[in-house]
């Protein structure tokens, strides 16, 4: 059995692409029942993600593989009813280790647009999952996947790969957490009710904070974000009074002016007794100003101190990504080794085969021989040459013709293999 791999993803094909050959959780089920019927396929996995379609396929080593890649190529686009010749240099194929290297990339977030991002791995493991509830796995293909679930594992504990934050909206969080230990006693205040705000909120929501406040120009665009945190909602007018109640103040709106300056900030101080707090200002142009700084017990963060976090950690990432590439290449080769020897062993159960038959033919003649009183010792002499010879026929017959094509490397393996000395 060979792996082979059908993909493209945000570095190969754009977005509009994309959209067009993505598998849907509505839609699975049917592509991947589709697919199996493939009679040159033993198994297949669909993985469909924002960033990538990738198709991962078992099949008989003896299968012509260009076949089988215009073949899924034509299933593809018949599939989405898209014409994929049209988007030949979109779609890369990769077989064999390549194609098992690539997998393991993917799974352990090598290969994602944000280096080392974990997200991955849980949408690979629901693509399998997928194909394991339509019997669409052979049993390489599932010892595979198992495989690739092993090594990500490793990737993770053993490299820094997704130890370090490589977005600004996590930064933010991380440097939120860092100033201040006890979350449940800390109230927050979220500037804006943009993307980026929506995305910290995501990263606050599990630290459980006292109190979160929304303030926004409009209270309907705040609503939805309100409610997925139980916040309360107020208006920008209203963060003069109401900043003494804050702890944390993240920002991001699109004013064209500071919302908060350095007079609201020390009058704010000083209803609060002076104790600390962290503004962290992603907007740009900056929604508070920057003399802030100039306070005692007043943090401020700016995009550009967390860019400066975010491109740390991305070279980090890049050692660890090193790193991590050695661990894939290895444990690659160690399941193409694994998968090799199972391979093999088919074959050396046909010979077995082959020979248990021949021994079995020949002892129902010897059997007959005897009960028609032939002499006993006559048929046994007669029955161990023809099984000496029917044994050794296939051998000679190989060794002779790697002799006289002049292939030494394959003469001297099966001499070895059958036990003979070099003369």
């Amino acid at each position: 059995m060979s792996i082979t791999i059908l993909g493209v993803n945000h570095k190969t094909a754009p977005v509009a692409l994309r959209e067009k050959i993505a598998f849907t959780n509505e839609i699975i089920d049917k592509a991947l029942y589709s697919l199996f019927q493939h009679p040159l396929i033993e198994g297949c996995v669909i993985l469909s993600t924002c960033n990538r379609t990738e198709i991962y396929i078992s099949y008989e080593q003896e299968t012509d593989h260009l076949k089988l890649k215009r073949s899924v190529e034509r299933w593809l686009g018949q599939f989405h009813n898209v014409d994929m010749t049209r988007y030949q240099e979109a779609i890369y194929w990769h077989q064999g280790q390549r194609a098992v290297e690539h997998l393991m990339s993917v799974a352990s977030g090598m290969d994602s647009m944000v280096l080392g991002e974990p997200q991955i791995l849980g949408q690979v493991k629901q693509a399998y999952g997928f194909a394991q509830n339509n019997h669409c796995l052979s049993p390489n293909l599932k010892k595979l996947f198992q495989t690739i679930f092993h090594v990500a594992k490793i990737v993770r504990t053993e490299t820094n790969i997704g130890a370090n934050t490589v977005s600004v909206a996590y930064a933010a969080c991380l440097v939120a957490r860092s100033l201040f230990v006890d979350s449940n006693q800390l109230n927050v205040m979220l500037v804006g009710a943009g993307e980026t705000i929506e995305l910290i909120s995501r990263y606050l929501k599990p630290h459980n904070f006292n109190h979160v406040i929304v303030a926004n120009r409009t209270r309907e665009k705040a609503l939805k974000l309100a409610s997925t945190m139980d916040a309360e909602i107020i208006s920008l007018p209203d963060i003069a009074n109401r900043l003494k109640d804050v702890d944390i103040v993240i920002s991001s709106t699109a004013s064209p002016l500071p919302i908060i300056g350095k007079g609201m900030v020390e009058r704010t101080l000083q209803a609060r007794n002076y104790r600390q707090m962290l503004f962290i200002d992603i907007a740009v142009p900056r929604d508070v100003e920057e003399e802030i700084k100039q306070l005692e017990n007043v943090h401020l963060y700016t995009v550009d101190d967390l860019q400066k976090m975010v491109e740390s950690n991305l070279e980090q990432r890049a050692i660890a990504a090193k790193e991590a590439q050695y661990i894939i290449q290895e444990q690659a080769e160690q399941f193409i080794d694994w998968l090799k020897t199972r391979h093999a062993i088919n074959y050396v159960k046909q010979y077995r085969n082959n020979a248990e038959n021949i021994k079995r033919e020949l002892e129902i003649k010897a059997l007959n021989a005897i009960k028609q009183g032939a002499n006993i010792d006559d048929v046994l002499a007669k029955f161990s040459r023809k099984l000496t010879n029917k044994l050794i026929h296939a051998p000679t017959q190989t060794l002779l013709h790697a002799a006289t094509h002049e292939c030494g490397n394959c003469f001297k393996v099966l001499s070895k293999g059958l036990g003979l000395k070099d003369q």
